[in-house]
């Protein structure tokens, strides 16, 4: 993808090279606890909460004296690019219903560290998306994961991880997030892990539009990006990622949707830049 010269946001919180803190979960992270419970039968959520409870509270401070590695700044880069990206996009698109746009702070960080609304964030998560403080967090070492243990490189991969977890945000000021919230404990884990796959699926449909919408202001696309995105949903299906670490998928636990699913998600947002066409809770229509 054509991304180098782009504008770079300011909305970039850069915490990474402080020694590391103490751990959060949501997003892809939730993915990679998951698999760490069925690998060694754990519960899942015990193991989040556990890893939650393992805080340090010691003030932390970048090394001044630390070597630049020229490969993460380039990260810092492009990170900073995609999420200009996504800015313009989604300013343009609540524009067009009458709405403002607030863009969330994307805060890059070493290890773990500190957020504002959900606990600790640490690498073993990876990225994700933090409702109560508005934040995505990212170690941009999940990347080299993301090609490595996911079979997912290139770096609209990498883009496609960034403008998913802002997908979050865009349901969270829309209300949906807050819906689902309120709803927690109501009702059984199987339904409630239904609805959560919904709300992942329509997170990869807003990163299928963000897609169709920066190529259009931009024309930022290359041979073979859409594919590397799909790509990228594919290899992070419940079903893949269960059959990988037991042998098996259980629907009941899926909490992001089947590789099918989120693939088919990406590509309607990608095909029609519609963001009144990614209604995922319609009960009616298929996922």
């Amino acid at each position: 993808m054509r991304w180098q010269g782009g504008r770079e946001s300011e909305n970039v919180e850069d915490r990474s090279g402080m020694p590391a803190a103490g751990l959060a979960v949501g997003g892809f992270g939730t993915l990679v606890i998951v698999i760490l419970g069925l690998l060694f039968g754990a519960d899942p959520a015990a193991l989040m909460r556990q890893v939650q409870q393992q805080q340090a509270q010691a003030p932390r401070q970048r090394d001044p004296n630390a070597p630049v590695d020229p490969r993460q700044e380039e990260l810092k880069h492009f990170v900073r690019t995609i999420l200009a990206d996504t800015e313009d996009v989604w300013t343009q698109v609540f524009k067009e219903h009458n709405r403002t746009y607030k863009a969330p702070t994307l805060v890059l960080f070493t290890g773990s560290t500190k957020t504002d609304g959900c606990g600790m964030a640490a690498s073993a998560i990876g990225p994700f998306y933090c409702p109560g403080d508005e934040k995505v967090y990212l170690d941009t070492q999940f990347f080299d994961e993301l090609s490595e243990k996911f079979g997912a490189p290139g770096e609209f991969a990498r883009a496609y991880v960034i403008a998913h977890e802002v997908g979050h945000h865009i349901q969270k000021l829309l209300g949906r997030t807050d819906k689902l919230d309120a709803i927690r404990g109501k009702i059984s884990k199987e339904q409630y892990n239904q609805l959560s796959v919904r709300l992942e699926l329509q997170a990869d449909f807003y990163a299928g539009v963000w897609a169709n919408r920066a190529n259009q202001m931009r024309n930022f696309l290359e041979k073979g990006d859409i594919e590397s995105a799909l790509n990228a949903a594919s290899q992070i299906g419940d079903d893949k990622l269960q059959k990988e670490a037991q042998g098996y998928a259980v629907p009941d636990s899926f909490t992001h949707g089947t590789s099918a699913q989120r693939m088919r998600w990406f590509r309607k947002g990608f095909e029609t830049g519609d963001v009144t066409q990614g209604d995922t809770f319609d009960k009616n229509k298929p996922l």
